[in-house]
């Protein structure tokens, strides 16, 4: 129990955004579930909208800094170079730079 009404206003405060954090965290587990399920199922044109649709929600939490910055950056990272793989190169090029 709070001994001041300062502190219970603060934890009133902090609950509330306890529980809009969590919805966006839940929200971003969602999209990245979807995500890696179009990735296992081989759908690299779905799977480039689902990671538009999670590229923009992870920007969106960082800013907001429900996650931190470097957590989007880092899953951003390595979601893209999955969709990567699936997609084929169209330079003609593979990644070693050795023209086919």
């Amino acid at each position: 129990m709070s001994r001041t009404r300062s502190a219970a206003k603060q934890a009133r405060a902090s609950h509330r955004r306890q529980l809009h954090n969590k919805s966006i965290k839940s929200k971003l587990h969602t999209l990245e579930r979807r995500f890696l399920a179009l990735i296992d199922a081989k759908k690299a044109a779905e799977a480039t909208a689902a990671l538009r649709d999670l590229t923009s929600a992870l920007d969106k939490a960082a800013k907001s800094k429900v996650v931190h910055r470097n957590l989007a950056a880092r899953k951003k990272s390595r979601l893209s170079a999955r969709v990567k793989v699936l997609t084929p190169e169209k330079t003609g090029q593979v990644s070693g730079g050795v023209v086919k």
